[in-house]
């Protein structure tokens, strides 16, 4: 299986979900299709 490769616009907005919007870890992560250890890891 290879890796996956982000760009760090999408990560950027991935992480704004979470801190301007209030999104939680776990459904930004299902929405965006981002397991949630990664999506913290931003």
């Amino acid at each position: 299986m290879e890796k996956r490769k982000f760009s760090r616009e999408f990560k950027i907005e991935a992480v704004r979900l979470v801190t301007d919007r209030g999104v939680s870890v776990t459904l930004a992560s299902r929405d965006l299709d981002v397991h949630a250890a990664v999506l913290r890891k931003w």
